[in-house]
């Protein structure tokens, strides 16, 4: 039973990013003794991450070694993405040996004393020297290529990637999770665990992952000890894993078939007292995710229970909405709500959507330093909501960590989070102080087909030179660099979009505009584009035109392959009308070619401007007379 609750979440799907930034510079502003602090702390955390080298967890270490910015760290990328994709061995040993060719992976095992880097450098290093291409390998090298054979390095490269990814992940079971969290540091945490896996493509697919759901909650909760919330473990769901067509243009399917299902978790969820997260998506599927969020939570049979929670990520543009939204909700309920602020781990998917979509402009931000900023802007925004809020400040920033701390003013209400396998030495050393801080580790669970995706995914965040990440436990980088706030690095409206990131509108430079799309998960452009269709009416007779004048004929009826009603009538062109549009070419073939080019393009430019303009007509044609989607005349209009 549900009862009432708030209008649906509706914000602007892009906005632009210098209105945005003001508003955000000018609630940055700290007085110089809050400033003093939260860099006292944040240089503590930072020399407790640099001092820390035994049992640092290896990751940071990896990615520290194998940084994007270092062709090792490059070809590394590439081949653990590219192998997710590699069905036949043959072109896997080829993809090998171009990647790990391109390296000098023994100078890293020279290098570190970290074991995960020493075993990786060693074993993908040997692989490079045994397939160097134009090299004959010599002594033990050449003997150990001759006697193993390279579909045994192949084994042994994809055996190394999954090392890497072993790191990122707590147990392919979750009895093997659960087991390992009870264990050594990990008693020093709460935990939140994650089925892998992406989005269900099938049905099979989304009953798969709503049985593993099930199983995982059913294993968490018998295993949950007898404290209380928010000290309790939990589980993150991802919603497009419990739905195959989990899309906006499905919106009413997927309110009748999914809200039933997440409600039944979350009822299980509440049977065993845990912390149950619906996981963050991509942009276009925010609007979706929370009106499925808002139908679940008013469901009255979850009364009583504090667990139910969202992630929220600061790099879209519409993060501080979606917690004014959350704030409505829980208040309107009467019930606490979890929120986790995360960064954002889609980032790149996301802007090549907007540039493949000819969007107005991208719904997140497209410089770290915003993301940064937004951030804190959001923490506030959350920490003020407390107590109805519980907040859980995921990042593995000691100058974000420091910066929460000093907003928050104290420990009570809140928690921080991490990665399993990231962030031990910053909050061990922050958990160790004594301060009251708890901290979360967010455990992903699973075997290795799924775990080289998440893999990808964490090098991919955590990899690049502006990863605090890979910036904190390289000596190199002054640590006065690391405490440069994100309101000093933006410093003005201007300096928000990253200077080398056109527009969608202008992906092409001055040569060309990239056509104008719709965002159809964003419902305002969605209803505004219907009402240009809807507009079109009934659609006029066809026929050839030569000369610019409609050819007679016999017409014929028209009926749509959707339900086969009649939309109009069409004359045919006969031999002698196709004869005499022939004629009519060769006629004007000479004075069109003597045209100079720019009139001649200008002619095509204003015809694709026309159909752009009335592209609610064309759209209408394509979906009765052909069938098509309306994604697939979108794209074909813009075509």
């Amino acid at each position: 039973m549900a009862t009432p609750t708030i209008p649906p979440f509706r914000a602007p799907y892009a906005e632009d990013d210098g209105a945005i930034t003001g508003r955000l510079l000018a609630g940055s502003r700290r007085d110089p003794a809050a400033k003093a602090r939260i860099d006292a702390r944040a240089t503590g955390l930072i020399e407790a991450i640099r001092t820390r080298k035994v049992g640092l967890g290896g990751i940071e270490e990896l990615l520290r070694e194998y940084s994007l910015s270092t062709k090792e760290g490059l070809a590394l990328m590439v081949l653990a993405e590219a192998l997710l994709r590699v069905p036949d061995a043959a072109t896997a040993d080829r993809l090998i040996e171009d990647k790990l060719g391109q390296g000098d992976f023994a100078h890293h095992e020279a290098k570190s004393d970290a074991f995960l880097v020493s075993a990786s450098a060693w074993a993908l290093g040997i692989t490079a020297r045994v397939i160097q291409p134009g090299e004959t390998p010599t002594g033990i090298v050449s003997s150990l290529a001759k006697r193993l054979g390279v579909p045994t390095v192949r084994t042994a490269t994809r055996q190394a990637m999954r090392v890497m990814g072993n790191h990122f992940v707590l147990g392919q079971t979750i009895e093997e999770a659960l087991k390992r969290a009870r264990s050594g540091t990990g008693k020093l945490y709460r935990y939140s665990f994650d089925m892998l896996g992406e989005g269900a493509r099938t049905q099979a697919d989304a009953d798969r992952y709503f049985t593993s759901y099930t199983a995982a909650i059913d294993a968490i909760g018998r295993s949950a000890g007898n404290d209380r919330l928010p000290n309790r473990p939990g589980i993150s769901v991802k919603l497009s894993a419990l739905h195959p067509r989990y899309e906006a243009t499905s919106h009413e399917r997927v309110m009748t078939e999914l809200v039933p299902k997440v409600i039944a978790l979350a009822r299980q969820a509440k049977s065993y007292d845990l912390n149950f997260t619906i996981d963050a998506e991509e942009a276009d599927r925010l609007e979706l995710s929370l009106d499925v969020i808002d139908a679940v939570f008013a469901d009255t049979s979850l009364d009583g229970w504090d667990g139910f929670g969202l992630a929220i990520q600061a790099y879209q543009k519409r993060a501080s909405a979606v917690i004014d939204h959350i704030g409505r909700l829980a208040e309107m309920h009467n019930r606490r709500m979890m929120v986790r602020l995360v960064k954002g781990a889609y980032w790149d998917t996301e802007l090549k959507r907007a540039q493949e979509r000819g969007l107005p402009d991208y719904p997140v931000f497209t410089r770290k330093a915003m993301t940064d900023l937004n951030y804190e802007a959001c923490a506030a925004q959350l920490l003020k909501l407390r107590p109805r809020i519980i907040p859980q400040f995921a990042t593995h920033n000691a100058l974000t960590v420091a910066t929460v701390a000093e907003m928050a003013g104290n420990a009570e209400g809140f928690e921080f989070q991490r990665l399993h396998g990231m962030g031990e030495a910053l909050y061990e050393k922050l958990l160790r102080e004594n301060d009251g801080y708890a901290c979360r580790t967010y455990a992903p669970v699973g075997g290795h087909q799924d775990l080289l995706a998440y893999l990808v995914r964490r090098l991919l965040e955590n990899g690049a030179n502006s990863s605090f990440v890979s910036a904190s436990g390289d000596p190199d980088v002054p640590v006065s660099q690391l405490l440069l706030a994100p309101a000093d690095i933006i410093g003005s409206p201007s300096a928000a979009r990253h200077r080398r990131i056109p527009l969608p509108a202008d992906l092409y430079g001055p040569s060309r505009k990239n056509s104008a799309g719709t965002e159809l998960g964003h419902e305002e452009s969605l209803d505004g584009l219907l009402k240009e269709i809807a507009a079109a009416g009934s659609f006029p007779d066809a026929a050839p035109i030569i000369d610019g004048k409609p050819q007679p004929g016999v017409a014929r009826e028209v009926r749509s392959p959707i339900d086969g009603k009649p939309i109009g009538k069409a004359i045919e062109a006969d031999t002698a009308t196709a004869e005499r549009a022939m004629a009519a070419a060769v006629k004007g073939f000479r004075a069109w070619s003597e045209t100079p080019a720019r009139i001649r393009a200008a002619a095509l430019r204003k015809a694709a401007d026309l159909m752009e303009a009335r592209r609610g007509l064309l759209i209408a044609l394509l979906q009765s007379e052909a069938g098509k989607t309306i994604d697939d005349a979108i794209s074909e209009v813009r075509e």
